[in-house]
């Protein structure tokens, strides 16, 4: 309060008891302090004497200085409470803007790994198709390879009608354009003894060169055998050339060979590829 407050008390001093002592008097003071608010003021009190009447006269401390303090300390927080609800909006805006950022690049991310997946997808599909291909064409040149090889081995067959050493029996068969037959194949040898089985007759097959080195009339080496038990055995030394004999068929009904002398006379079998 920027105003003194006076309270005026002009109440004269009168005796308000009567005692065996008539030398003792007491004073009551009445103080009318009614407008002066009890919270805000402190008082201070002067006392003054005149004719028999005291005055007490109250002035109030204004205390300017602590109500802005408080003010002042107010205004204070309420302006740091101010400033970091915004650093913490600042906060949260930057937060939200990196978050949004990170979630557009893993958008990003995932659509180009959707897309590689797609891709290697088709490209495995691709492969696919092309190792199915392959293996089709793989199967269809074993086809052909077999039929290649079928066609070389497609051979014209005939045997000589006069029994002959087994040097003249080749020559009745190269006059005629054939050789000695060159059996490669169980399937060969079964065929052999169907059609020619009553004959002891002779194969393209011989070890004159050296012995024991079994070789066929094209000069390419024995791999398929289809030797009796104890054969070659090269009687006496004198049996180089190979007989395909009826007395020697297998429990398995094929025909088996026999080395003989290449004297001995016995039916060709001609071989004639086309």
């Amino acid at each position: 309060m920027n105003e003194d407050i006076y309270a005026n008390s002009e109440i004269p001093i009168e005796n308000t008891s009567t005692h065996s002592d008539d030398s003792h008097d007491y004073e009551d003071i009445y103080v009318n302090e009614d407008d002066v608010p009890e919270t805000s003021v402190t008082r201070s009190h002067k006392v003054t004497m005149t004719s028999g009447t005291i005055y007490i006269s109250i002035h109030p401390f204004p205390k300017p200085l602590l109500h802005q303090g408080r003010e002042g300390m107010l205004e204070r927080y309420y302006r740091l409470t101010a400033v970091c609800l915004g650093l913490l909006c600042v906060i949260l805006l930057a937060a939200i803007t990196v978050l949004w950022v990170k979630f557009n690049n893993l958008t990003i991310d995932r659509d180009q790994l959707q897309t590689n997946n797609d891709n290697m997808k088709n490209e495995m599909g691709q492969l696919q198709k092309e190792k199915e291909f392959r293996r089709r064409v793989q199967k269809f040149q074993k086809k052909l390879s077999e039929l290649e090889q079928e066609k070389k081995t497609c051979s014209v067959y005939y045997i000589s009608t006069e029994k002959k050493s087994w040097s003249e029996s080749r020559k009745f068969c190269t006059d005629r354009g054939a050789d000695l037959v060159i059996i490669n194949s169980r399937e060969e040898q079964e065929f052999i003894t169907k059609t020619f089985g009553s004959y002891q007759a002779w194969i393209g097959l011989t070890d004159t060169e050296k012995e024991g080195d079994w070789k066929w009339v094209d000069n390419s080496r024995l791999t398929t055998e289809f030797w009796w038990t104890g054969e070659p055995n090269d009687y006496e030394g004198k049996e180089n050339c190979a007989v395909t004999d009826l007395w020697f068929v297998s429990n398995k009904n094929v025909q088996t060979w026999a080395d003989y002398p290449c004297n001995h006379p016995a039916v060709g079998i001609c071989e004639k590829r086309i």
